[in-house]
């Protein structure tokens, strides 16, 4: 007879150590200076890649002349709206790669790299030979400085709202995100500035000629400027030292979570929250970019302005939305980010109707006054955006799993919403078919917030809390049986003594 299986378990067998309790340097206390920079940094890249979206935006009935002029007026149009669509095809591969990048080697080291690539593709779009001079390779060359840049700006704004979003305190999350949008859409409304200084300063037939390669070329300043800022975030010994910690210490998580080897592991573990952000992004860069990409074809092709007029009218409705995505940012950090983005859905589809039928009515007055309906809906909508995102992905695939679901949404549903919307307008001819649309894609964004759960205030997956002061950390740390947002058996960490890390 054989030896009797022991009923005892094997002495090398693992037992699950017992988690320990909250300490007060278990939780990062924010450096406000370093915060500072991170923002910093992070905002003109942002401002950077909308300035380069805003000048094609406006220019692009001018740019369908210069690279097609042999072409019917509609389809000059629908050309230059599909080459700012190009753009957005690149935009997924350029999130997986900077993406994995990213969560290997380091948030600024790829931010550098997105930025110096943006502004270069953006510039040599100001050299580019147009059709007169080289034919048919001008639209060709055109288009691959196009993928160029969406292949680079792929990395940008994922790796900012992870960037952002893991040296924010966790209250106030919310509102420091939110000024990385507030820097995009000034970014918008300085390149419809540039545009309209260059449009008021040379006539139709210099813009044709010349003239429309001088927002471009611009870029190439403004680029090296944002490059520069950027490159200050690894400025000081003292803050470079608090940076390499906060590297080491979001390696040792992701490690602990389990890093995804391939992209195909990534979606296969994370495609519900991919899911969720994709209809998200969906909403918000529907609305987002119609106000701002296409509205300025849309007053000039089909409500008669001049393309003057169709840039100066947005400038001022630009700046008001810059500056309430900072108050719906910090509104998301009180009440929670899922009433927000609830009321940007609703704002949709009570507000879309009625804006564009005052946009329609065609005096300066009402389309103000449409326009700015627009920019709440897209305040309330896209101000949640940057601290939600993150916040649905753990530390080891967050830069990774953003840069593949929001570019694919930006895809699908932000870059290509006016060449959509163009082409649903010639194909009806009713002028009320931008709001259907949108307030479609904000049913569909609502679906999304309903399976989103609520992160304001709360850690990020994968990450220690967070807090602004050591007072705030010595709170927490005495309310942590109670405290309804702080998960303990989420946290890293607490299964090991602070020597074990």
């Amino acid at each position: 007879m054989g030896t009797p299986p022991s009923h005892h378990p094997p002495a090398a067998a693992a037992q699950p150590r017992r988690r320990r309790r909250l300490r007060v340097d278990d939780v990062t206390v924010v450096d406000r200076g370093m915060m500072k920079r991170a923002i910093g940094g992070t905002v003109v890249g942002n401002t950077m890649e909308w300035y380069d979206v805003g000048i094609y935006g406006y220019l692009a009935v001018t740019m369908g002349r210069v690279f097609l002029p042999e072409a019917d007026p509609g389809l000059q149009i629908l050309f230059s709206l599909g080459v700012f669509a190009s753009t957005y095809v690149a935009r997924p591969l350029g999130g997986i790669v900077f993406g994995r990048l990213g969560d290997r080697v380091g948030r600024q080291k790829v931010l550098a790299t997105t930025l110096i690539l943006m502004a270069a593709a953006t510039f040599l779009i100001g050299v580019t030979p147009d059709y007169g001079t080289i034919g048919a390779a001008a639209p060709v060359l055109l288009v691959l400085l196009k993928l160029l840049q969406g292949f680079s700006t792929g990395g940008e704004y994922a790796g900012a709202t992870t960037f952002v979003s893991e040296y924010a305190p966790d209250a106030r999350r919310g509102f420091f995100a939110s000024i990385l949008d507030l820097g995009s859409y000034l970014g918008f409304a300085l390149g419809a500035a540039v545009v309209s200084v260059v449009q008021l300063l040379t006539t139709e037939q210099q813009m044709l000629d010349w003239a429309w390669r001088l927002p471009f070329l611009l870029a190439g300043v403004i680029g090296s400027v944002a490059i520069y800022f950027r490159l200050k975030i690894e400025e000081s010994p003292a803050f470079q030292a608090v940076q390499d910690a906060q590297e080491q210490a979001t390696e040792e998580i992701a490690e602990a979570e389990g890093r995804p080897r391939s992209t195909f592991e990534l979606i296969r573990r994370h495609w519900r929250p991919m899911v969720v952000a994709v209809g998200l992004v969906a909403a918000s860069n529907s609305v987002g970019y119609a106000l701002t990409s296409y509205m300025p074809t849309y007053l000039t092709d089909s409500l008669g302005y001049d393309p003057l007029h169709g840039t100066l009218l947005t400038i001022p409705v630009l700046v008001l939305l810059a500056l309430l995505l900072p108050l719906a940012g910090r509104l998301s950090d009180h009440i929670g980010r899922r009433p927000v983005m609830w009321a940007g859905a609703v704002s949709v589809l009570v507000l879309g109707l009625p804006a564009f039928l005052l946009i329609g009515v065609g005096s300066i007055a009402t389309t103000l006054a449409g326009l700015s309906l627009l920019a709440v809906s897209v305040a309330l909508w896209v101000s949640s955006q940057a601290s939600s995102l993150p916040a649905l992905f753990p530390t080891a695939s967050r830069y990774g799993g953003m840069g593949v679901s929001y570019n694919i949404a930006i895809a699908v549903f932000g870059g290509t919403t006016p060449l959509i919307i163009q082409a649903l307008l010639q194909a009806t001819g009713d002028e009320l078919v931008p709001a259907y649309f949108l307030m479609a894609t904000s049913l569909l964004g609502a679906v999304a917030v309903f399976f989103m759960k609520e992160s304001a205030q709360r850690p990020l997956p994968g990450s220690m809390p967070s807090v602004a002061t050591e007072e705030e950390a010595r709170e927490l740390v005495v309310s942590q049986d109670t405290n309804p947002k702080l998960d303990l058996g989420s946290l890293p960490f607490l299964d090991r003594e602070p020597s074990d890390r």
